[in-house]
């Protein structure tokens, strides 16, 4: 199985330890096409782009994109580059999971928690401590071969 996960990069890389967390039990489950983005070396600034140019970032990750079997999407952390992965990723009806952790303080856009359609468009809320089984009971579902 092949999963595009993403997260906040320039929008802020406060919640670094968490995106390495779930990279690291996703990877349990298949190749996660993303890995990087979960990196604490990756800064704000995100990758280097005078080495490879925005545009060539971007249509890499449309490549990834098309090529997962999910997306896994960690949106405590507002950030307009992983509102436009998940809109892409619904244009091209993959299957998408939605992190939040509440106790951010943050509240969640409507335009995410509102697309949830309890089947190829979810929701979930998560703590470090539920993560794994959120995460576990998702692949479950979604993937029933994956028991």
């Amino acid at each position: 199985m092949k999963i595009y996960f993403c997260c906040s990069i320039r929008g802020g890389r406060d919640d670094v330890k968490f995106y390495r967390a779930i990279v690291q039990w996703i990877k349990g489950i298949g190749t996660v096409l993303t890995e990087h983005v979960s990196r604490p070396e990756l800064t704000e600034k995100g990758e280097d782009v005078s080495a490879v140019g925005d545009k060539h970032i971007h249509d890499r990750d449309i490549e990834w994109l098309q090529e997962a079997d999910v997306v896994i999407a960690e949106v405590t952390q507002p950030s307009l580059g992983v509102g436009y992965e998940i809109g892409r990723a619904v244009a091209m009806n993959k299957k998408v999971l939605c992190l939040f952790r509440p106790s951010s303080g943050r509240v969640l856009s409507a335009m995410i928690r509102g697309a949830n359609d309890g089947c190829r468009f979810l929701v979930r809320d998560y703590t470090e401590d539920t993560m794994q089984e959120v995460l576990q009971e998702y692949f479950e579902k979604i993937f029933p071969a994956i028991k």
